[in-house]
């Protein structure tokens, strides 16, 4: 800890908080005393004591307890990685008596705000190990991965974000890790350069992404689990909904967990969102308790509908029947006339807009299905087209 402050001449001040990151895991400071003054800079001649416990922060004391046992869905995935990751591991001895060894990584992927962080911290915290998390983009030099690998103690979790972005030359680090819990490394150049083959501790790979069909086929075949997650069910969101709402004090009815989850779009993440904006209209239109009228006065007031669709959903199902006839219509062409990014499109609307049958994405473009048509109150025609006559008394359509 002196080393890693002393060495920059860091300016400090009486309560700054600050991060040291030694051995294996990054550890948090205070500072609760300083003389003379109470300013400084600290400089190697700067007497340093510590005294105490590293600070802890709530968040990380509630993503500690969380197990199993608290998530709402992904049972079939949970109990996969029950059976073939963290029960090998707790019984080495027997399983090695039954020829079983335990998948050298595992790989989540799916729709992002499913809980693909969240599950790699509760296998950690079940196999009670330590887990470092970290992401692609901020891998830019195969150094940073093996300074991460070797700095790892037995039997810890490495969770790596959007794994699909590693540079190539990053993911060959990984390959010799995972199948050998070893790295190569290279020495010297020219002629005299020579490789060593040096050990790292045993870990548990987790690697999460959006977007599986981007991982190079190497690296998705030494994964020996891979698990994709799923959209969740009103009813496991609204499970979802009222845990958050115990953590955060929310007083909440069942009827009222049931309206923010129907209108989540299957996703925990804008569950929980919603679950502190409608919080918020709770305090200052009700009594602070989250009812079922409550939730769908809230949920109406930020324009999403019963099924979870917002305004930008409609403006881009509308967008397609009045300027494209209801389809085809290419991606890039689509997000031009609406104003969005192509790829927020492609990742953040279109997974749900295709589960609940509302689009159908062809080898010629996007074409909005019969049941949009319904929803938005607009007659359907067979031809795919819909005159602007038709659309006289219908719904308004901006764009």
């Amino acid at each position: 800890m002196y080393r890693s402050i002393t060495s920059r001449y860091r300016p400090i001040k009486l309560g700054d908080t600050f991060i040291v990151r030694e051995a294996n895991h990054p550890v948090e400071f205070k500072v609760v005393d300083m003389e003379p003054g109470t300013e400084c800079v600290v400089a190697p001649e700067t007497e340093i004591f510590c005294d105490g416990e590293p600070l802890r922060r709530e968040d990380e004391e509630r993503l500690d307890s969380v197990g199993y046992d608290d998530v709402g869905g992904c049972r079939r995935q949970m109990d996969q990685i029950r059976e073939m990751i963290e029960l090998p591991l707790r019984h080495p001895t027997l399983f090695k008596t039954l020829g079983v060894k335990p998948p050298r990584g595992v790989l989540l992927y799916g729709p992002p705000g499913l809980g693909k962080t969240t599950l790699s911290a509760i296998i950690a915290n079940e196999m009670g190990v330590n887990i470092r998390t970290t992401s692609g983009p901020a891998i830019e030099k195969p150094g940073d991965l093996a300074a991460i690998l070797t700095n790892l103690a037995p039997g810890d979790v490495l969770f790596i974000d959007e794994i699909h972005r590693l540079s190539r030359v990053a993911e060959e680090i990984l390959y010799p890790a995972m199948e050998d819990y070893a790295l190569d490394i290279i020495i010297g150049k020219g002629p005299s350069a020579r490789t060593i083959h040096m050990p790292i501790p045993r870990f548990t790979l987790i690697g999460a992404t959006t977007r599986a069909g981007q991982l190079t086929t190497p690296l998705r075949d030494r994964f020996g689990v891979l698990l994709k997650l799923e959209l969740y069910s009103p009813e496991e969101l609204a499970t979802i909904v009222k845990r958050s709402a115990d953590i955060l004090d929310i007083s909440i009815t069942a009827d009222g967990a049931k309206s923010i989850a129907s209108r989540s779009r299957g996703t925990p993440r804008i569950a929980n969102r919603l679950l502190k904006r409608v919080r918020d209209f709770a305090l200052v239109k009700g009594d602070g308790v989250i009812t079922s009228e409550i939730a769908k006065y809230a949920l109406e007031s930020l324009e999403i509908d019963e099924l979870g669709l917002d305004n930008i959903d409609r403006r881009m199902l509308e967008a397609i029947i009045k300027f494209y006839g209801g389809g085809p219509v290419g991606l890039d062409t689509l997000a031009a006339t609406i104003g969005e990014e192509s790829v927020t499109i492609e990742d953040v609307y279109e997974p749900y807009l295709m589960q609940i049958g509302f689009l159908s994405r062809t080898p010629r473009g996007r074409c909005v299905t019969k049941l949009a048509y319904d929803h938005l109150g607009i007659p359907f025609v067979t031809n795919g087209y819909t005159s602007p006559t038709q659309l006289q008394g219908q719904n308004k359509i901006e764009i």
